[in-house]
């Protein structure tokens, strides 16, 4: 079993800390910051083996630096943003494979919020570490790619198995709903999912990670049902104000 702690950093990122107790290992995925991932580390007696970068912004890496220097891992990044990530000592792509412990995760590129975005998917623990490809009820804004290839990101993640846990990188998920209940307002799920956000967050508590078949009854990125409503609907959540 790999157990995945939640490192909250900036003003709403999420940091993960992935550890595999029968080999010792550990990985940690889109360190926006090296200080409270090497305390959380520190913390459980955990050694960090690895980084899993997903893109290159400065959110998902800017601990990359210091925690090398501190542990001696591996930076493990997306081949076609490896100029944009100097710090990275293997770069990977579509195919790729990767390892924590025993579990393989397969390298899914992604892109679209950036050109190079991937995500790590290990099936054998139904675990996808997605960055800011999908949010809980939402999707990344197309900084660097277009909208075919966000349709086609939320076409082959709506794909994974149903009770596949979506660890991404932001607490986004009540703005996100808000948008969401605009988009489809006769979502009865969806109306349904954000009272229990509403709640959540009222308490301070984190609405992340999420599901695949969550996603597939609740975000309005994942239900379109074309390019051209994907696109619609992002230019619509990125001016509103809801």
């Amino acid at each position: 079993m790999i157990e995945v702690v939640r490192i909250p950093a900036l003003s709403d990122n999420y940091i993960w800390l992935a550890h595999d107790d029968a080999s010792g290992q550990t990985i940690v995925v889109d360190p926006a910051q090296a200080e409270p991932v090497l305390a959380a580390a520190a913390a459980r007696g955990w050694t960090i083996d690895a980084i899993w970068n997903t893109h290159w912004h400065p959110d998902h890496t800017g601990g990359n630096a210091a925690i090398k220097d501190a542990t001696g891992c591996t930076v493990i990044a997306p081949s076609a943003e490896a100029a944009k990530i100097p710090t990275a000592d293997r770069l990977v792509a579509e195919g790729d494979v990767v390892k924590l412990g025993d579990h393989a995760a397969s390298v899914l590129e992604v892109p679209a919020h950036t050109a190079g975005h991937i995500a790590y998917y290990l099936p054998d623990e139904s675990i996808v570490f997605v960055g800011d490809t999908l949010f809980a009820m939402g999707c990344g804004r197309l900084f660097e790619g277009t909208a075919e290839q966000m349709f086609a990101n939320m076409q082959r993640l709506a794909a994974l198995p149903g009770d596949t846990t979506v660890y991404c990188a932001h607490e986004y998920t009540q703005s996100n709903g808000r948008y969401a209940l605009v988009a489809e307002p006769d979502n009865e799920v969806l109306a349904e999912r954000m009272a229990q956000v509403d709640m959540m967050r009222a308490q301070g508590l984190p609405t992340v990670p999420t599901t695949i078949e969550l996603e597939r009854a609740t975000n309005p990125f994942m239900r379109a049902e074309s390019v051209e409503q994907l696109a619609e609907r992002r230019a619509a959540k990125d001016s509103f104000k809801g």
